[in-house]
């Protein structure tokens, strides 16, 4: 049976919005969740990117049952995986076994802002299998000296560890990252219903839970939630891999500039209509995805909140 969880979009909301739709999610009866990391929003119009780590600190005191994850943080360019792997040690140990760690490869439009040079993605891979290493070594309270590839530590040592250790989630849009997260990871995060990306995870060693993230945007009037989705969210409509290039959100706003709202329709779930959300998540459950976790576009997340529990949670286990 397929678990239902609720994305907290940190490019949406600021940090004291987003712990108060997190106390409404656990509310409403989501068992998880994942907060999106990142320096900038996708566009202008989200208008939001607060530090993900402090936010996360505040959900810890005022939930106590909402399991969340990081979706997903870069531990390679903009953050040292030595400052990740303190950053996660100390959510963890706050939210006491409801918090594990997801990364990625990460988006030139986070990751350039140091100057640093934007690899391509397949150093990126590298880079992460590297990164996970070093965050798993630090995990063990040990001093690490580390000098790899593309990282280098000297005499560090996490002091202060949770009494268990967060489980690594690894995100993947393509079959090389699928196989990436099969290897490294204790779980595999997705954003579209492939089945082919789940089997080579799960080919690839990767044996635990699979996430699915699902962007819809509920309204009482379909045409007011569809271009809410546009105007908000619209560059999710253009296929491809533009969304890991493009440097700035005044880039993506050129992009969502060509979409229209018949291609938010067909890329966004939007409406009153349960119906389109139930065969949305079934397409996610037969692709093989065990958690499928809603992102809700906009700024009514009350009524979302009040839809879901009515139409959609009754029908899904916790």
């Amino acid at each position: 049976m397929t678990t239902l969880g609720y994305a907290l979009s940190s490019e949406e909301f600021r940090p004291n919005d987003l712990v108060r739709n997190a106390v409404q999610a656990e509310a409403a009866g989501f068992s998880f969740a994942l907060i999106s990391d990142h320096f900038h929003p996708w566009q202008e119009s989200q208008g939001q990117s607060p530090f993900v780590w402090s936010t996360l600190g505040a959900i810890a005191q005022a939930t106590s049952t909402l399991r969340i994850g990081t979706g997903v943080t870069c531990p390679l360019i903009r953050i040292h995986p030595v400052i990740v792997a303190q950053a996660t040690a100390s959510v963890a140990d706050m939210f006491e076994g409801r918090f594990f760690l997801g990364v990625g490869t990460g988006e030139a439009l986070n990751e350039h802002i140091t100057g640093e040079h934007w690899p391509p993605l397949s150093v990126r891979q590298e880079m992460l299998r590297e990164a996970v290493e070093v965050i798993r070594e630090l995990w063990q309270g040990e001093y690490v000296t580390h000098h790899g590839e593309f990282y280098s530590v000297e005499n560090a040592k996490i002091y202060t560890l949770p009494a268990e250790l967060p489980a690594i989630a690894v995100g993947a849009s393509g079959e090389d990252s699928a196989s990436l997260a099969g290897e490294i990871g204790d779980a595999f995060i997705s954003t579209a219903p492939r089945g082919e990306l789940v089997q080579t995870y799960q080919s690839s060693g990767g044996s635990g839970p699979t996430y699915g993230q699902m962007t819809v945007c509920w309204a009482a009037d379909k045409a007011a939630a569809v271009r809410t989705a546009k105007e908000i969210w619209g560059y999710t409509a253009v296929p491809g891999q533009l969304s890991q290039e493009l440097a700035i959100p005044k880039y993506f706003d050129e992009v969502a500039s060509i979409v229209t709202e018949e291609m938010v329709e067909q890329a966004v779930v939007c409406g009153p209509d349960p119906e389109p959300y139930r065969q949305q998540i079934a397409e996610y459950a037969k692709a093989g995805f065990s958690h499928v976790y809603i992102h809700q576009i906009g700024p009514d997340q009350a009524g979302f909140f009040d839809f879901a529990k009515r139409e959609l949670l009754p029908a899904y286990a916790s």
